[in-house]
């Protein structure tokens, strides 16, 4: 399957489907410390900020959000809670990262950090126009406003604080190669070329307003979504291997950068979130972790039209996005990760 199948199976999924400050900082471990968790990005990360937007990307209904407390679906693109989440309550923030553009935020969750994340978006403009999301920069102008509304509810020094104290959680470029690089006109090592440049600036833009910990995701194997398996002709249901190849050829570029970005940002820290690999040895291996489907979703597919009955045992939710069990399975020792390197 080449990247244009895959392309159009994940634009036909998301036109379709889709997904209080208390005077002191979480105590991690020793002296070290995380004020809040901001997540920026596409669907992985996303909290509901889409349910809003006059677009088709969206996941505010049923059979999402299934295993939701309460059966309730809250524009998270999955079953239940995303990784965001796993991630907020990892770093013992809170057990939900409410949606920034979520109408009903309350001003107490705003020290402890809110998600920006837009499902459907990336780094290139074109991504997000497309759909009708939140592009990447734009999520940044987010920030920006939340900032002011920050300083006008624990003040500036201590929003200071919040901000050089936070995880900033990054995900973007699944979209960006799945979408929109099989009409850039341009070769794969051309476009994560400019991906990783893409992501740079952003980091950058965010280092200025006072962010000084990140910790950037690098993108899902693309090939073994059940979007790429099922596209059609593909009866054997294989990865692809050229979709893979671009994800892996994205992730080597992202990593080496911010391997090297500690010396150019002062004070600034990097974690390589790898998604590819631990999500990857589940689908080689599903049994250890007692999943029995790694190539079809549990809902939302011609090969699933009535939701399977336990998403615990399927690695993939839908087309693109991993179920909440898989999100458990491969969060414990990312967050080890990002305690041990961030906080």
């Amino acid at each position: 399957m080449n990247f244009s199948l895959l392309s159009k199976m994940l634009l036909a999924l998301a036109l379709f489907v889709c997904p209080f400050f208390v005077g002191h900082a979480q105590q991690l471990s020793g002296k070290a410390t995380v004020s809040a968790l901001f997540a920026f990005g596409d669907s992985i990360l996303d909290t509901g900020n889409n349910n809003n937007l006059a677009t088709n990307s969206k996941c505010n209904f049923f059979p999402y959000g299934r295993n939701f407390a309460g059966g309730k679906a809250t524009g998270r693109f999955g079953n239940g809670r995303v990784f965001s989440d796993m991630i907020a309550e990892g770093l013992g923030l809170k057990t939900l990262l409410p949606a920034y553009r979520d109408p009903n935020l309350s001003n107490n969750d705003l020290p402890t950090g809110v998600c920006f994340a837009s499902g459907g978006s990336g780094l290139d403009q074109r991504t997000a126009r497309l759909q009708g999301v939140i592009w990447v920069p734009d999520q940044v102008k987010d920030f920006q406003n939340y900032v002011t509304k920050l300083n006008g509810v624990v003040g500036s020094q201590k929003a200071n604080a919040v901000l050089s104290n936070a995880i900033y959680l990054i995900a973007a470029g699944n979209n960006d190669l799945a979408i929109t690089f099989p009409t850039a006109r341009t070769t794969i090592s051309a476009y994560t070329d400019l991906l990783v440049t893409w992501t740079d600036n952003l980091l950058k833009s965010l280092y200025d307003m006072g962010a000084r910990k990140f910790a950037v995701l690098g993108t899902l194997p693309l090939g073994c979504l059940p979007g790429a398996r099922n596209t059609y002709g593909n009866i054997m249901k294989l990865c692809s291997v050229p979709a893979n190849q671009g994800a892996d050829n994205f992730n080597k570029k992202l990593s080496a950068k911010l391997n090297n970005l500690g010396t150019t940002l002062p004070g600034a820290r990097f974690v390589y979130v790898d998604m590819y690999n631990p999500l990857q040895n589940l689908i080689n291996n599903p049994q250890a972790s007692g999943f029995i489907d790694v190539a079809d979703g549990c809902c939302c597919m011609p090969t699933s039209p009535i939701p399977c009955p336990d998403a615990s045992r399927y690695v993939f939710w839908d087309y693109g996005h991993p179920s909440e069990k898989s999100y458990q399975t491969i969060a414990p020792r990312i967050i080890q990760e990002i305690k041990q390197k961030l906080a």
